[in-house]
């Protein structure tokens, strides 16, 4: 079944402008996010959802005029912190406290090394590192996407600068990395009948 998901999946050149993904498949989409598999347990990625169509349309320019930043249902914007350290570290631990009333004997040595993990990377690395987790992010919520019958078109082609100025993310200590419309594909995207290009098993694969 999820094979078959994934095959159905492509990434959307044009979308439906009239159909929208409802409030729950929007929820799915977040708890997806939420969900993903990220380095030492730290949720150092904000995604942030633009709904609002007019605000879109500006963002087409700073995409290089793709339209599917405009005429999907949403966009996804994966956002990295601009700065950090460790306070994350004390914020993640106190939540595995409050969550699994984990005792503070158990918890303190792995709290300290994580702390000091942090505090020995360089500011450039640390952006490195979470941007990479971005994409770990994005994978997950591609597949989660197929597998809900949600269209999505990955997207490294932006400004980033420009794309946070002109949502705000400066004023909250975000930087966007990626961006993932979604929706419904239209019935007349070409792309979307195209089978896959895709190397043999045997080739890609090396089993030892």
């Amino acid at each position: 079944m999820i094979i078959e998901k994934l095959n159905w999946r492509y990434a959307t050149k044009k979308f439906d402008t009239n159909k929208t993904l409802t409030t729950k498949k929007i929820l799915i989409l977040k708890e997806a996010f939420n969900l993903t598999a990220l380095s030492y347990g730290l949720q150092t990625l904000k995604m942030v959802i633009v709904e609002d169509k007019s605000k879109r349309e500006d963002l087409v320019k700073l995409a290089y005029g793709q339209r599917q930043v405009a005429d999907a249902s949403h966009l996804l914007v994966l956002c990295i912190q601009n700065s950090i350290d460790t306070n994350d570290v004390e914020q993640h631990f106190d939540t595995i406290k409050r969550v699994r009333n984990t005792p503070d004997s158990i918890l303190e040595p792995f709290k300290k090394q994580l702390s000091a993990t942090i505090a020995q990377m360089s500011a450039d690395k640390k952006i490195v590192w979470a941007t990479k987790q971005a994409y770990i992010a994005l994978g997950n919520l591609m597949t989660v996407c197929a597998i809900e019958d949600i269209d999505s078109c990955p997207m490294e082609g932006f400004l980033p600068k420009e794309f946070d100025k002109t949502l705000g993310l400066d004023d909250l200590n975000l930087s966007s990395v990626l961006l993932l419309p979604v929706g419904y594909r239209a019935e007349d995207d070409m792309f979307a009948e195209l089978k896959k290009v895709r190397k043999p098993l045997s080739e890609i694969v090396i089993e030892l």
